[in-house]
C-alpha cells in the first residue's frame, strides 16, 4: 500500500513541479529520478542495504537524512495538489481567478521551502524521548485500597536504527521516574530481528515496578521473527500477555491479547474471550490490544478500560483525521465505548518509515486508576 501511495505522490509532484522548472529534459529526468528515489527509499534502502521497509538497516545519521526528504516530498506534492483543487475551484465561477492560482510560478518553490521546515521540525519532534502524561481514569469496581493506583502506559517504541540505545535508556528512565506501580507496554516495541536490535532493546531490561512489567506484542513484532522476539521480551523481564490474564493484588483483572497479524504469521490469533476466561468474577478488567479499533469487539466481553496504541496519535494535525478513518475513529486520546473506557496513546516512539510528529507529540502515559463513585 505504502509504496503506491508514495508512487502517485511522487508522479504528481514530478508532473506539477518537475516538469514546470526551466530545465532541459535530460535535468528534469535525472531531478525526477532522485526525487523518485526518495519518496520510495523504504523498499530502495532495504533492497540495496539491507534489512526490510520496517526496519531499514543504514545509519542513523542517513536514515534522519532521508526521513526529512521524504517528509518534504510528500508534503510538498500534497501541497501542489491542494493548491491545483483550488485553482479548478476558483476556475469555474472565474477562469481569470483560477489562472491566477494555478499559474504562480512562485507558489511550488515556497511550497518546497515550507515543507522543508515542517519535515525538519517534524522528525525532530518524532525522535526525541517522549514527555510524561497524567491522566486520571475511574474504573468502576475498583477496590478503594487501589484508589490512587499507577500504571505507566508505553507502547510503540519502534526501536530501530532511528530509536536506538540511547533513546531507549532515556525513555526507560523517565518512565521508571515516574514510580508506576504497574508498567505496561501495548505493542510494536521493536522494528527489525532480534540480533540486529540487541543492543537497542537492551535498557528496557531496566523498567522497574513493584507489580512488574507487562506487554503485548503490536503488528511489528511479526514482520521479524515473533517466536525470538517472545523469547528476548521474557529475557528481558517483560510478561507478555498472549490471551491470558493476570490478577493485579486482587484488585483488577489486566488481560492481553496478540495482534491480529499472527493469523499471516501461523501465530496464535487474537482471542479475548480466552483471555478472560476464568478470571475472578467481579473485578474490572484491563486489557491491552495494540489496536482501539478492536474495543468494538472487546468491550462487550466484559473489558472496562483498554489501552492501546497503533496509531502514533496520527502524526500530524490534519492526517490524525484520516488515519481515524482507518481505526474506527479512534486516534489519540480517551474514548467512552460502551459501558466500557478506551484510551489510545500516541506512543513514545515511531516506525523508521515516517517518522514525523506535528501537533501530536509523543507520550508515557501514567494513569491514575480511581474508584468509581455513584453519581449523587
Amino acid at each position: 500500500m505504502l509504496p503506491i501511495v508514495n508512487l502517485v505522490l511522487g508522479a504528481y509532484l514530478i508532473w506539477r513541479y518537475v516538469w514546470t522548472l526551466r530545465l532541459g529534459v535530460p535535468g528534469k529526468a535525472a531531478l525526477a529520478a532522485l526525487l523518485m528515489a526518495l519518496i520510495e527509499h523504504h523498499w530502495l534502502v532495504a533492497r540495496v542495504f539491507g534489512g526490510t521497509i520496517a526496519s531499514p538497516e543504514i545509519p542513523r545519521a542517513a536514515l534522519i537524512g532521508v526521513s526529512v526528504a521524504y517528509g518534504t516530498l510528500a508534503t510538498t506534492a500534497v501541497l501542489l495538489l491542494l493548491r491545483d483543487l483550488a485553482g479548478l475551484a476558483a476556475w469555474l465561477p472565474s477562469r481569470a481567478a483560477g489562472r491566477a492560482i494555478l499559474g504562480n510560478r512562485a507558489a511550488p518553490h515556497v511550497f518546497l521551502a515550507a515543507s522543508l521546515v515542517l519535515a525538519g521540525i517534524g522528525v525532530a519532534q518524532a525522535i526525541k524521548v517522549p514527555a510524561v502524561k497524567q491522566l486520571e481514569v475511574a474504573l468502576p469496581g475498583l477496590p478503594a485500597e487501589l484508589d490512587g493506583y499507577q500504571v505507566a502506559h508505553l507502547t510503540d517504541l519502534h526501536l530501530s536504527r532511528l530509536l536506538q540505545a540511547p533513546w531507549a535508556a532515556a525513555t526507560v528512565a523517565a518512565t521508571n521516574a515516574a514510580a508506576a506501580d504497574l508498567i505496561v507496554i501495548s505493542g510494536d516495541l521493536v522494528d527489525g530481528t532480534p540480533a540486529a536490535r540487541a543492543a537497542d532493546v537492551a535498557p528496557l531490561a531496566g523498567l522497574s515496578a513493584r507489580d512488574g512489567v507487562f506487554a503485548v506484542a503490536g503488528n511489528h513484532e511479526y514482520y521479524a521473527d515473533y517466536v525470538a522476539w517472545m523469547r528476548k521480551f521474557d529475557e528481558l523481564g517483560i510478561d507478555m500477555l498472549e490471551n491470558r490474564h493476570v490478577v493485579i493484588r486482587q484488585g483488577f483483572v489486566l488481560a492481553g491479547v496478540p495482534d491480529q497479524m499472527a493469523a499471516r504469521h501461523g501465530q496464535r490469533i487474537p482471542d479475548t474471550a480466552a483471555a478472560l476466561a476464568g478470571k475472578p468474577a467481579g473485578l474490572p478488567v484491563v486489557l491491552l490490544d495494540h489496536r482501539p479499533a478492536n474495543v468494538l469487539h472487546n468491550q462487550p466481553l466484559g473489558v472496562d478500560l483498554q489501552l492501546s496504541g497503533h496509531t502514533h496519535g496520527g502524526h500530524a494535525v490534519g492526517l490524525d483525521w484520516i488515519i481515524a478513518r482507518f481505526n474506527k475513529g479512534f486516534v489519540s486520546g480517551r474514548y467512552a465505548v460502551g459501558r466500557g473506557m478506551l484510551y489510545v496513546s500516541n506512543g513514545a516512539g515511531l516506525w523508521p518509515g515516517f517518522p514525523i510528529r506535528l501537533g501530536r507529540p509523543s507520550d508515557i502515559t501514567l494513569i491514575t486508576l480511581r474508584t468509581a463513585r455513584p453519581v449523587g
